[in-house]
């Protein structure tokens, strides 16, 4: 079996995760609230959440205020919906579904069976997973994406129902940004602690 590649990207420590799955669970979020809940300094969480924002994975806005007082900068989770959609991750995903096209101009049998839209969702969700040190295997026929070995499980055990939930939550977001029919629906339960499947959903869009 080939050796995973090592975690990189925005999301490559578990600082990272623990505060994306605070505000992925309530958004918004202040830095205070997430320094209480983390137990990091507030200049530490500022620059994780600066590279979570240029990672297109959280968008910061500011507080709107009927008191005095300076308005507070809060942070939210970008998900694709129209009302929680990061402008960097607009621009992954025409990126992507831009490369993806060159790569099918000269190889048309990788396109998915299931239409041009879920084909560009693949496209973004490839990169995103490639980006978070994954080696994604895509099974459009059973709507499987193999991540196995999982690079993040395997450095940190304990942490693994956040990282899942994180992740499912970060590629239901890609897939949400590119649109589409598919979304993802859950992590199957491993076998070893190395393997890790994500189960992927086609919704009634594809009608």
């Amino acid at each position: 079996m080939a050796s995973a590649r090592p975690a990189c990207g925005p999301i490559s420590t578990f600082s990272r995760v623990q505060i994306l799955h605070l505000v992925q669970s309530l958004s918004p979020r202040s830095i205070a609230e997430l320094c209480e809940a983390t137990g990091l300094h507030q200049n530490t969480i500022r620059e994780h959440l600066q590279r979570l924002i240029e990672g297109g994975y959280i968008i910061a806005s500011i507080e709107h205020r009927a008191t005095r007082g300076r308005p507070r900068t809060l942070y939210s989770a970008a998900t694709g919906a129209p009302e929680a959609s990061s402008s960097v991750a607009r621009d992954k995903v025409t990126a992507a579904a831009h490369r993806g096209d060159l790569m099918r101009r000269a190889m048309p049998a990788i396109a998915s069976d299931l239409g041009p839209a879920a084909t560009y969702q693949f496209d973004a969700l490839i990169e995103h997973l490639e980006e978070s040190g994954f080696e994604p295997v895509i099974d459009d026929a059973q709507l499987t994406v193999d991540l196995t070995p999982c690079p993040h499980a395997a450095a940190r055990p304990e942490g693994r129902p956040v990282l899942c939930r994180v992740h499912l939550g970060l590629m239901q977001g890609v897939l949400n940004e590119a649109g589409g029919p598919l979304s993802a629906d859950f992590v199957h339960e491993p076998v070893t602690p190395a393997e890790c499947t994500v189960q992927l959903r086609l919704t009634a869009v594809t009608a």
